[in-house]
């Protein structure tokens, strides 16, 4: 069983920048890929990055390439992701995810979900 709990969201002016975590329970967080969803008001969830349980492979969404990095500490059994360059329209619920294997991260359907924390960017 894995519970994860997201925090660093808050409202931060276009050019800004945020980074958010989500702090792990279990002692085999090391084993588990990592992933991070968001999700706008009307919208779909959808992905934004995800990274392996050794950190080797990261994918990231198209829209937010060059601006936001994820990265994980498996001795504080946390990660991260760093959102620099914000814009109006990366305002979301940011949510983390867990899975043994990195496409059910990818896919969005993993075994596990945080409960989300809000990001605003203003204009």
């Amino acid at each position: 069983q894995v519970q994860l709990v997201e925090s660093g969201g808050g409202l931060v002016q276009a050019g800004g920048s945020l980074r958010l975590s989500c702090a792990a329970s279990g002692r085999t967080f090391g084993s588990y890929a990592m992933g991070w969803f968001r999700q706008a008001p009307g919208k779909e969830r959808e992905f934004v990055a995800a990274i392996s349980w050794s950190g080797g492979r990261i994918d990231y969404a198209d829209s937010v390439k060059g601006r936001f990095t994820i990265s994980r500490d498996n001795a504080k059994n946390t990660v991260y992701l760093q959102m620099n360059s914000l814009k109006p329209e990366d305002t979301a619920v940011y949510y983390c995810n867990a899975d043994r294997i990195l496409g059910t991260v990818v896919a969005g359907t993993p075994g596990y979900w945080g409960q989300g924390t809000q990001v605003t960017v203003s204009s």
